[in-house]
């Protein structure tokens, strides 16, 4: 899985779980039957264009950003499907000649040979054995999820756990709560969202130019994106997550490419929507 699928995967469950809708309803209302459903919002499979936009129809959401994502995801999985077939056709390594048989060994040799290969099973089993049961104390703390992990409705962090993880990976995004949106003065939006169900904060920011950068605090250590390519400007970009509880207050900072650009701020508390700040700040 790339990770523009990934995040096309997670925006989409968020807005099945914003319609509410069964997969069965979901089958009623659109062209997709519920297994198509299923293998889509699992990313099992790449849903088809038409399936994104009934999707942010059904779920009243602008569908630019998604179906751009999409043309991403699309696009990169039409390269890796070339490069399988191309894999397919390339000629396979033929077998080497066996040597000429020799005479058998006969009597207690036959029986020797049958019980070293015996042996040998039963060691290579139990060594193979340990290497599956053993806890794998060496895998890094930032490896990829495995694909059960990856796409389970369950968070896979709390707290103190996802600071500095990414929303998406670790199945924050669905369904967080908008805590306000900012437009800056170049039109690029910069929205913070919470999860309470991972106790975490985090901004996303689209219509954004290449360069540009945004920041997000909760008084703790701050997390930031830059704007790297072309790509970038044609979705939405997150920045990692920072821990934050019902009270605490969320600052997003957007910086602009252009020398000229005015750092502006947007301010947020968590469960406290009402006293949302929006001021520029100095540089």
């Amino acid at each position: 899985m790339t990770v523009e699928h990934t995040r096309l995967t997670a925006a989409l469950r968020e807005l099945r779980a914003r319609t509410g809708l069964s997969l069965a309803a979901l089958s009623e209302r659109t062209a997709y039957s519920k297994s198509s459903w299923e293998r889509y919002l699992n990313g099992k499979s790449l849903p088809p264009r038409q399936a994104v936009q009934d999707l942010c129809r059904i779920a009243n959401e602008p569908g630019e950003r998604l179906l751009a994502l999409w043309e991403i995801a699309e696009s990169d999985w039409r390269g890796r499907a070339a490069v399988h077939a191309r894999a397919a056709d390339e000629p396979q390594p033929q077998e080497p000649p066996r040597p000429p048989e020799t005479r058998r060994p006969r009597g207690r040799g036959v029986r020797l040979m049958v019980l070293l290969a015996s042996a040998c099973t039963v060691i290579v089993g139990g060594v193979a054995l340990v290497l599956v049961l053993a806890p794998d104390r060496e895998a890094p703390e930032d490896e990829p999820l495995s694909a059960s992990a990856q796409y389970s409705l369950a968070p896979q962090c709390h707290g103190a756990a996802c600071e500095g993880r990414d929303p998406m990976r670790m199945v924050c995004g669905i369904s967080p709560q908008s805590l306000t949106t900012y437009r800056t003065a170049t039109g690029a939006r910069v929205e913070l969202r919470y999860s309470e169900k991972c106790g975490a904060s985090w901004a996303r920011t689209w219509g954004t130019q290449i360069g540009d950068r945004v920041e997000v605090t909760a008084g703790g250590p701050t997390h930031d994106v830059r704007i790297e390519d072309g790509a970038n400007t044609e979705t939405y970009v997150f920045t990692e997550m920072t821990a934050a509880h019902p009270g605490s207050t969320v600052r997003a900072c957007f910086l602009p490419a252009s020398a000229d650009g005015e750092r502006e701020c947007v301010e947020a508390r968590v469960g406290e929507a009402a006293t949302t700040t929006r001021s520029p700040s100095p540089q």
